[in-house]
């Protein structure tokens, strides 16, 4: 018997863009591996809170046989809707990939931190911007250069190099005076991970890809969607340590986690909970959706 599951995502099938390459290699590998896969955008789905479970899920304004796995491919995007849907499926005992939860943890940068540093896991040395902005506090406590990032973000977007005081200074006034309640981090910039870091593919608690992100012409971004170069790079036992811990502790059972270089040791820049796989699949003999749906299928078995 077939297993059924749901990728939740913004696009519906007929109108994937290019860009939308994890979605195209989720979609492809699913027949051959016995899934009758689905693309569900949330805005199609309605919600009925009732205790006939059976009938809670609308799709299109019709009762929806439940799948029996879900992966969400919002990350960072995921809205209050999109979370709810999740936890709705969860407590009708669908298997979801990553819980509602973890994701809320995961796309809000700082929170992650706060947890991943009570765990004494390694993480840059980050600071939640209050406004007025002390820059002087800034200057005394990071120095420059340093990065300043905006709560949620994915491939890059929302981070920046302020490489003094005065860069620093006309950043904060400029995004202050285009929101008033966009929330920033300051974050120390490591200076032996200018322009590159790594990107650490786990799943179900098991790494099993690494590679090293690298920018063009001295950028400061190393992200593969702007252009960084790739190139596969070994896991040794400090990586895969500090990456699976990261995963287990974010309860993420499919996760990037980005880690910076710190001299000959490593620091956690981020975690993702929709992790692009376009750059590892280049650079590694791996096809990271039968990866995903392997341990799907292992799961079910399981539960």
């Amino acid at each position: 018997m077939k297993v059924k599951g749901w990728i939740l995502y913004k696009n519906s099938t007929a109108d994937l863009k290019t860009k939308s390459y994890e979605i195209k290699s989720l979609l492809k590998v699913a027949p051959d591996l016995d899934i009758d896969i689905k693309l569900i955008n949330p805005i199609d789905i309605d919600l009925i809170i009732t205790s006939e479970d059976n009938k809670s899920i609308l799709y299109k304004n019709k009762v929806q046989p439940l799948p029996d796995f879900v992966i969400s491919r919002f990350g960072a995007s995921t809205t209050y809707f999109t979370l709810s849907l999740l936890r709705h499926l969860e407590r009708l005992n669908v298997c979801i990939f990553n819980s509602a939860n973890s994701i809320e943890v995961v796309k809000d940068k700082l929170h992650t931190q706060q947890v991943l540093a009570n765990y004494n896991l390694p993480v840059p040395q980050t600071m939640l911007v209050k406004y007025p902005v002390n820059s002087s506090l800034v200057e005394r406590v990071f120095g420059f250069p340093l990065v300043v990032k905006t709560i949620s973000g994915t491939q890059g977007n929302g981070v920046y190099l302020c490489t003094d005081k005065n860069n620093f200074e006309d950043l904060i006034q400029f995004i202050n005076s285009t929101d008033t309640k966009t929330n920033i981090i300051l974050q120390k910039y490591i200076k032996t991970s200018h322009g590159k870091d790594l990107r650490v593919f786990v799943i179900g608690g098991r790494v099993v890809a690494c590679i090293q992100r690298k920018a063009k012409n001295d950028g400061f971004k190393a992200n593969f969607s702007r252009g960084g170069e790739v190139v596969q790079y070994e896991i040794t036992p400090e990586i895969e340590w500090i990456a699976t811990e990261t995963a287990k502790i974010l309860n993420l059972d499919i996760a990037g986690i980005d880690l910076l270089f710190n001299d000959d040791h490593f620091l956690i820049c981020e975690a993702n909970s929709s992790p692009g796989f376009k750059g590892i699949e280049k650079c590694c003999d791996i096809s990271i959706a039968e990866e995903i749906y392997k341990y799907a299928k292992l799961r079910l078995c399981k539960l």
